[in-house]
């Protein structure tokens, strides 16, 4: 299985072994352990991969260099040689550097090249693990240089992993502190560790990838194979074990990219559509009406994006309106485009404008680009904006003005709200929960999975003021934190969730 929730059948949530609904059902308490893997479990591929790659291409390691680790790794992957043997050598390769300028290589690997391979569905477990009050540890045979900078992006504390040993200057000796944390050794830590912090391995969990974490697999009660092959992958197959294969960071794959170009492909022809269509009615709008409705939605068909929606009603229930997206990634624009459909136009930053995929589609549907380093100009824009939802256009934004970390919710600017309050038109809020499943942060690559969103009724701002707004946009965007913290099953709250956001009193 695949999936990183819980199904719903009527009533009764589904709690499917290795979902964040199991997870969410299960006993609280620091006695229960989650364990983690790194490679090829919490992050796709393989950090040392990347590390060694990076070094090469900064000139820090020569040719050989490289083909040496590289015959190292097929040596390790064929059983002619232990890993002792390739982590040494690893090591050898980074004497004479000081931990400090380790920490700050491996800082930058992350930021650069691992942050966008983390498994969003394995993130969620992780932050469903801590909502229970479960021992998080990130139990890896990699270095502290590739580990803990995953653990701090993930809020993991407890870090099991391989260090370097240094000398009384704090530099590294070329040599990795006894007992190196691999198979039997990192069973043997992570048995030490829950014996010194009381966790109970029979109601603990183990997530992890490699052969080698096989016997680790039966000192827990839950063990989770993730992404398995091999040896792990048979006998999960045999002992009935829970498998989860998660494909959500492969957008390097032909696969992604080749259905990713051919939604793109689908431009040019519905765009011709659209422009016959404006030209035959004399009517632009018409003919943007006909680009917006269809563009989106046949991208997505070809990437294989699925759209999972609670309160699709309210996207037509009062019209012209502000439809609010929280934004993460790239394809986010496109999702909140393919729901509201027609008759709108958006806001975007000035640097889209010059984008030449977004540049001319913003330019045909009146779109402002605002140039947030110029207050005059911004003012300008918005007032465009304003002026075309007083004649009946609604008005598509993300009011936090850039992507964010995939599992934040930003500040709100000011500027979509008082648009609203100047043409006297309500709020619609769109929640979207998973998106990063699809891509990531700044991944032009799109990958099938389905994405989870919530539409909210319409908002009045009757009542909105200059001196309320600060409060009321602090209120709409708890709405916000609230629906990502606990997601609604089946549908949306009760009406009287609002009630606050409207000034009414309960």
């Amino acid at each position: 299985m695949s999936s990183a929730d819980g199904q719903s059948g009527g009533s009764k949530i589904m709690r499917l072994p290795g979902t964040v609904a199991e997870i969410e059902g299960s006993p609280e308490g620091p006695q229960v352990g989650a364990f983690f893997d790194l490679d090829g479990t919490l992050v796709a591929g393989f950090t040392g991969v990347l590390m060694t790659r990076d070094q090469l291409r900064r000139g820090q390691m020569s040719v050989g260099e490289f083909i040496g680790m590289v015959q190292a790794g097929i040596n390790h992957q064929l059983g002619r040689s232990e890993f002792e043997d390739l982590i040494g050598k690893g090591a050898r390769m980074l004497r004479g550097n000081s931990i400090s300028d380790l920490d700050e290589l491996g800082e930058r690997l992350f930021v650069q090249h691992v942050r966008d391979r983390i498994y969003p569905e394995m993130r969620a477990m992780v932050r469903a693990h801590m909502a229970r009050g479960h021992t998080v540890v990130l139990s890896s045979s990699a270095l502290t240089v590739q580990v803990e900078p995953v653990a701090r992006f993930l809020g993991i504390d407890n870090v099991l992993s391989n260090k370097f040993k240094v000398d009384e200057h704090g530099l590294i000796t070329g040599e990795v502190e006894e007992p190196i944390i691999w198979g039997p050794g990192k069973a043997h830590a992570v048995q030490k560790f829950s014996a010194a912090n009381g966790i109970d391995l029979t109601k603990s969990y183990f997530y992890a990838d490699g052969d080698e974490d096989v016997a680790l697999m039966y000192l827990v009660g839950n063990p989770r194979p993730t992404n398995p092959a091999g040896k792990l992958a048979s006998v999960a197959a045999k002992r009935g074990w829970p498998v989860l294969k998660f494909s959500s960071r492969s957008g390097s794959s032909p696969v992604s990219q080749l259905r990713t170009l051919a939604g793109l492909a689908t431009l040019p022809t519905v765009a011709a559509g659209a422009i016959g269509l404006g030209l035959l009615t004399r009517n632009k709008r018409v003919g943007v009406n006909f680009f917006t409705s269809n563009w989106s939605k046949l991208l997505m068909l070809t990437t294989g994006i699925e759209l999972n929606v609670l309160g699709e009603e309210n996207l037509t229930a009062q019209r012209p309106a502000v439809f609010l997206f929280n934004h993460r990634n790239q394809v986010d624009p496109f999702i909140a485009g393919r729901l509201v459909g027609v008759d709108f136009t958006s806001v975007g930053k000035k640097e889209l404008e010059r984008n030449p995929l977004m540049g001319p589609i913003g330019k045909v549907m009146d779109a402002a680009f605002i140039d947030r380093d110029d207050t005059q100009s911004a003012v300008e824009g918005l007032r465009k904006v304003e002026e075309l939802a007083r004649k009946g256009l609604s008005i598509m934004i993300a009011p936090e003005g850039t992507r964010l970390d995939t599992t934040e919710v930003g500040p709100f600017k000011k500027g979509p709200f008082r648009i609203a309050m100047a043409a006297g038109i309500p709020i619609v809020p769109i929640v979207i929960r998973n998106a990063e499943v699809v891509a990531a942060r700044d991944s032009s690559t799109f990958n099938a999975g389905k994405v989870d969103v919530a539409v909210f009724p319409p908002i009045p701002i009757d009542d909105w003021t200059h001196d309320n707004l600060a409060d009321r946009i602090a209120e709409v965007r708890r709405l916000y934190l609230d629906t990502l913290l606990d997601w609604p099953r089946e549908k949306l709250p009760d009406a009287a969730v609002y009630q606050r956001i409207r000034g009414e009193r309960r």
